[in-house]
């Protein structure tokens, strides 16, 4: 075989591994972290529901600029909300989706898939759950949970406590609608695109994301604005990484309780590790580099949702989620492979939690903004309260605990629960 047959060869095979074929959960799960540590440096932590909500914020805008502003929709609504393309929530959303696009479309995994009817009934009562749950928890299972607890936030494990509750119902809750549902069975469908169309559409969807991407950083009037050029190129990568790699962190909650697989269980645990490591590195404030301050804020991330809150924002967000089929980053990268009952769920998702986080920012006769009165719990930043190597080891402790739980789960079944 001559030199240039092998180097095709290896140029084949580099491509099928990075494009076509699916990636290993556990180096999904680092990439995740290591790409979630770079935009946490760039400027911000990622999530799911900032974009989510912008867009609902824009549709209840539409309806109440079509009903008369004079009316008002709970007496809110009346100004524009951020641009869709100038919030860095909606950016990343954008971005996200447009990257999972890309991997499904170069892996040939595109196309539109029509759920049954019953699903589609299911995308809308899930979409308010998940929204919701998402405004009471202060976050998906994104900015609620995982980067909650990457950003050293005591919030983050009180979701994680409703999380796996919500996800055990749902699963309880699938078992029963197998067992007595049939209606809706029908109505299913899929619209295929054809392969030279998927590679043509990947192609310009990532000179899209190019393209955005060197018109912010050209923006020479704004900072903010310049600076969702790293925002969206990051996000991209984010969504083509979780899509690759079929990652998704509540069927790393299902999978110990229904199969017992723990392979997805144990990628999340590592990857909060890591991402837990670098927000204590970014969040240390270094004297000598940084003239004493740290190059993110330590506020960054941490709710008023210590309580009652996130634990019960939890339940219902994880809810929400099994009848959704996908997480917060879980639909999105969904939307971006056509999953017709993810695309559903959005608008729903986002209207809900556009309408609670309104209500909770002017909550009462009084309009006071029920989390900073701590009606939803309180902060806690935990470095405040053990140090940096103390919540680390904390950190560690808790996933490790958690990976010991899962694989003798896997072994002994003691978690499954029954059909």
């Amino acid at each position: 075989m001559s030199e240039e047959s092998v180097m095709g060869s290896k140029v084949k095979s580099l491509y099928k591994t990075c494009c076509q074929s699916e990636w290993n959960p556990t180096a999904t799960g680092a990439i995740v972290a290591f790409l979630s540590v770079l935009i946490m440096a760039w400027w911000r932590p990622w999530g799911a529901v900032g974009a989510i909500r912008n867009w609902g914020d824009w549709i209840i805008y539409g309806l109440n600029t079509i009903i008369g502003a004079e009316s008002g929709i709970l007496g809110f609504y009346d100004e524009a909300p951020k641009a869709f393309l100038g919030s860095s929530g909606s950016v990343i959303g954008i971005g996200f989706i447009a990257g999972a696009f890309i991997s499904a479309c170069l892996g040939k995994d595109f196309a539109l898939r029509i759920p049954p009817y019953r699903e589609m009934v299911k995308a809308v009562l899930a979409g308010i759950f998940m929204g919701i749950g998402a405004a009471l928890a202060g976050g998906c299972n994104v900015g609620g949970m995982y980067n909650a607890i990457g950003n050293l936030a005591a919030n983050g494990f009180t979701m994680w406590i409703g999380l796996v509750a919500g996800v055990v119902l749902g699963l309880k809750l699938l078992y029963l609608e197998m067992e007595y549902i049939s209606w809706g069975d029908g109505g299913s469908g899929t619209i295929n695109v054809p392969n030279p169309l998927q590679n043509i559409l990947a192609l310009a969807a990532l000179a899209a994301v190019i393209w955005g991407a060197y018109t912010y950083a050209g923006n020479e009037d704004s900072d903010y604005i310049a600076s969702l050029s790293g925002i969206i190129m990051i996000a991209a990568g984010l969504g083509y990484t979780m899509q690759r790699g079929r990652w998704c962190m509540v069927q790393g909650f299902r999978e110990p309780h229904m199969t017992g697989d723990c392979t997805l269980a144990k990628s999340v645990a590592l990857s909060i590790l890591l991402l837990a490591i670098g927000g204590a590195v970014l969040k240390y404030a270094v004297p000598i580099a940084h003239g004493g301050e740290s190059v993110l804020h330590p506020a960054n991330y941490v709710r008023g949702t210590f309580g009652w809150g996130s634990v019960v924002g939890g339940f219902i967000f994880g809810l929400g989620a099994m009848l959704a089929g996908g997480c917060g980053s879980g639909t999105l990268w969904r939307v971006g492979e056509g999953q017709v009952k993810l695309i559903m769920v959005v608008p729903f998702f986002g209207i809900a939690n556009s309408l609670m986080t309104t209500w909770f920012k002017n909550f009462g006769p009084d309009e006071i903004n029920l989390e900073k009165s701590g009606g939803l719990g309180s902060y806690v930043y935990l470095p405040d309260v053990m140090g940096y190597g103390g919540t680390l080891a904390m950190i560690a402790f808790i996933m490790m605990v958690w990976y010991l739980v899962v694989t003798w789960n896997e072994d002994t079944n003691k978690l499954i629960v029954p059909m």
